[in-house]
């Protein structure tokens, strides 16, 4: 799933690789899938962008996106965008296929389920799109300890867990559980703690902790369970997910723990996440 390190991946490979490409042909789902979501009517996609020369690229919280001149081509969640150097097979079934003028092309695919929006300039009032926009990136300086004591003290409540609060009501967009679980474990705070337990050296380690876990996933090319726009693993050797479990902790040697929480897995080290 496209989180914020590999967001900012695929932009600046995209950036590097696709700007000043214009686009000869545009295909959206010519294979359908069931929870592969699109801005509008993908019919109308290849009139919108055919003849469009890419301009630039960016990366808004979890989310890559392509500019083509007026037009906006953003991707989300679980879509596997993928470069296709010129004579390079075209893949069978995809949800987006942008050929260029070279005979390049991309060739975005849906797995589990995501969206691929296709807008103009200013079409887009979609509020979790407004939202990445509009809140701090942690890459930023904006992004500060003053900032996030804002989040911990005003805009969440006492009661809720570490993990709720980095990971819902786009509190930090783009931080979701895919890159939560090295976080907390190098802030060594366990997934379940209440904020109202943490005090303030634990606190100051949480924000640490999530600017520089993310700033390292993306220099180091994103995490090596996904990969980026040239088919490659990030470099990125993730701690904690679940093909380590039953390994033993780097740190301390205990074994890795899988819970259900929240309704989903969490995984943490019992010896340097205790919860009480």
């Amino acid at each position: 799933m496209l989180e914020l390190p590999e967001a900012h991946v695929l932009a600046k490979q995209m950036k590097e690789t696709l700007v000043g490409k214009t686009i000869r042909n545009a295909v959206a789902n010519n294979h359908h899938h069931d929870s592969a979501w699109h801005w509008g009517d993908p019919a109308k996609y290849g009139k919108l962008l055919n003849g469009k020369k890419i301009t630039d690229t960016a990366a808004f919280a979890g989310r890559p996106e392509i500019q083509a001149e007026n037009m906006h081509i953003s991707f989300i969640d679980g879509v596997n965008v993928r470069y296709l150097a010129p004579g390079k097979k075209r893949l069978p079934k995809y949800q987006l296929l942008l050929e260029f003028e070279d005979g390049s092309a991309i060739c975005c695919i849906v797995k589990k389920y995501g969206w691929i929006w296709v807008f103009p300039d200013g079409a887009n009032d979609d509020f979790y799109y407004t939202v990445t926009k509009e809140k701090p990136s942690p890459l930023t300086e904006e992004f500060n300890e003053a900032y996030f004591d804002s989040l911990f003290h005003v805009d969440a409540r006492p009661t809720i867990s570490a993990k709720a609060f980095l990971t819902t009501k786009q509190r930090i967009p783009g931080l979701g559980n895919g890159v939560l679980y090295d976080i907390l474990f190098n802030a060594r705070i366990h997934p379940k703690r209440k904020l109202e337990t943490i005090g303030d050296i634990e606190r100051g380690a949480l924000f640490t902790a999530v600017k520089t876990t993310l700033k390292t996933m993306i220099d180091k090319g994103g995490r090596d369970t996904e990969k980026d726009l040239f088919n490659q693993p990030g470099g990125y050797q993730s701690i904690l997910l679940k093909n380590k479990l039953n390994l033993p902790c780097h740190a301390c040697g205990t074994i890795f723990t899988q819970q259900i929480f929240l309704g989903g897995e969490i995984y943490f080290c019992g010896g340097c996440q205790p919860l009480d």
